[in-house]
């Protein structure tokens, strides 16, 4: 069985840019998942830091209402290591999935980590390039022209223990 997992996306980090590619590549990889009966997977990062754009206290801090409502389990985390959960963990096991889907924010934190540590975990991962995204961009790291989607995307690819696909690629092998 599959597992979509659709990492943190709250109202904040939405407010941040336009992401209209990852909110259609995400609800339609909802309805393959749905059909194919398999389960999807919201997380929810907790932050309690009154400055954070997905402060818990607020409308910032909840799941985005038209990604979430196909969710069969929504897990709340406080790390971008979203194995830490063990209610995650009890889910993947008493479903039996052997191959998890990464989609969300922020690409070059939970979206990676999650990649990684699911793979070695033994699971077959396949990254969605086109169904992550990231509130930041080059400036952030003081590397002005960075693709930070594109280098997280090479990055899992060239690793060889992760698969990185387009929504269109992945559609078309499901």
């Amino acid at each position: 069985m599959k597992a979509l997992v659709i990492l943190d996306c709250q109202n904040g980090m939405f407010s941040r840019g336009k992401f209209e590619i990852l909110r259609k590549n995400i609800l339609k990889l909802q309805r393959i998942f749905k059909s194919n009966g398999d389960i999807i997977i919201s997380t929810k990062h907790i932050d309690n830091d009154k400055e954070s754009i997905i402060y818990s206290g607020n409308v910032d801090g909840l799941l985005d209402e038209q990604l979430s409502k196909s969710s069969n389990f929504i897990i709340e985390k406080d790390s971008p290591n979203i194995f830490k959960s063990k209610e995650l963990n009890d889910i993947l096991s008493d479903y039996q999935v052997n191959e998890i889907v990464i989609t969300g924010f922020n690409a070059e934190y939970c979206c990676l980590f999650s990649s990684i540590i699911a793979s070695d975990r033994g699971y077959k991962v396949t990254y969605i390039e086109d169904a992550t995204a990231t509130v930041n961009n080059g400036d952030t790291y003081e590397m002005q022209d960075l693709d930070i989607i594109d280098f997280v995307g090479c990055i899992l690819d060239w690793s060889g223990e992760v698969e990185v696909l387009y929504f269109d690629e992945f559609r078309k092998k499901n």
